[in-house]
């Protein structure tokens, strides 16, 4: 596999992270927790507020904080780029890259990147109702949550591969004992087949446990040049690919993709040659993988469409552990921060700061943000 290498790629790292406390319910301002975050990240890289240039982030449906009011909370003495993104779950790998992006031109050194939401006792995905458009459709059949929405993928995914209950089952099964080890884990419990099978159906083939965990809180990434990465506390997660892609016909508005061909693929399957091409990679290279998944059948699509497991046998890789895969526990354990921390636990483990789940460091490991018709990856190495 061969692809054009992006200019910025293995020039730019990631070498701080910060979390805010993550809970059910914060009883704060979206705006403290994404300082929180952000100071955290700040400190864990060794510098000063005062260095940051850049800061970027995004929002679903207006539900954080802009990146002036961060910088205006932090009191940088100046910026030279900010972005906001208006993006959902496809975006923490894709603003990694935009970030990287500025940085390799010139436009900042410092760029802090974060997602804070209060997703659990404020304003939940999902619960803005746009009409018009495509939702002209879909809501009047009762397609009006985003289970619903994402169980057609599913479904069709099962129809078309035979994969089965066991197969889904099996995500948050073994997502289960990486959460044990994870004091952020929301969800901790451990998880087998006969309880999964006895919890509550949400929207077939969904039971519970294959659904996220909502949560308040906020997670952020310091990011900055390769050379300049060598004098901070943390070893860098060099960035060695990063992709997005929008496949053909997406949708008439965000989240709907009534147009899309074929529900049974998403678009790791779109971007796969690019990522690997541009790393100059294998699937079988990586070492780990942190796959986004709102849903526990999006992990089952990025383990086929990037080639790490045949069509229709991601469910028995996953079963059989051949990668370690979503070591925090993942969105459906940890929590739904947007995929911000699922980029973020593959910083830790390239940095070698989560030994007590995986003893050898990761030498490369694998991320994608996202579950449908558009989304995001990165390949992080170490130095």
């Amino acid at each position: 596999m061969s692809a054009t290498k992006a200019l910025f790629l293995d020039k730019v790292a990631i070498v701080g992270v910060g979390f805010s406390a993550v809970s059910r319910r914060s009883g704060r301002s979206v705006l403290s927790l994404a300082l929180e975050a952000a100071t955290r990240a700040i400190d864990d890289a060794g510098i000063k507020a005062g260095d940051l240039d850049g800061i970027a982030t995004f929002a679903w449906e207006n539900d954080s904080v802009p990146a002036q009011a961060v910088a205006t909370g932090l009191a940088l003495p100046g910026s030279t780029y900010l972005l906001d993104l208006s993006m959902g779950g496809q975006a923490p790998s894709f603003l990694v890259m935009q970030a990287a992006m500025a940085i390799a031109t010139g436009v900042a050194e410092v760029v802090l990147v974060y997602r804070a939401m209060n997703g659990r006792s404020g304003q939940r995905v999902g619960s803005h109702r746009t009409t018009g458009g495509a939702s002209s459709y879909r809501l009047p059949v009762g397609l009006s949550a985003y289970p619903q929405f994402i169980a057609q993928w599913a479904r069709r995914y099962m129809i078309e591969t035979g994969a089965t209950d066991e197969d889904l089952a099996a995500v948050p099964i073994s997502q289960r004992r990486w959460a044990a080890l994870n004091e952020r884990a929301i969800i901790k419990e451990s998880l087998d087949i006969e309880r999964y099978m006895a919890a509550p159906m949400i929207a077939d083939p969904f039971r519970l446990p294959d659904c996220t965990i909502e949560v308040d809180g906020a997670c952020a990434l310091l990011i900055t040049s390769t050379s300049r990465a060598k004098s901070m506390r943390r070893p860098p997660a060099v960035i060695r690919s990063a992709a997005y892609h929008c496949g053909p016909r997406p949708g008439l508005e965000a989240g709907d993709a009534l147009m899309w061909p074929d529900y049974s693929r998403n678009y790791t399957n779109l971007l796969a040659d690019r990522l690997w091409g541009q790393a100059g990679l294998q699937p079988a290279d990586v070492d780990c993988a942190q796959l986004y998944d709102c849903f526990s059948s999006s992990v089952l699509f990025a383990i086929e469409g990037l080639g790490l497991a045949e069509r229709g046998g991601a469910g028995e890789f996953v079963r059989q552990g051949r990668l370690p895969i979503n070591t925090n526990g993942g969105l459906l354990c940890e929590g739904y921060l947007h995929g911000m921390n699922t980029v973020a636990e593959a910083v830790l483990q390239v940095q070698g700061r989560r030994t007590d789940v995986l003893p050898a460091r990761p030498e490369t490991c694998l991320v994608t943000s996202g579950a449908m018709m558009d989304g995001s990856a990165l390949i992080l190495g170490s130095a």
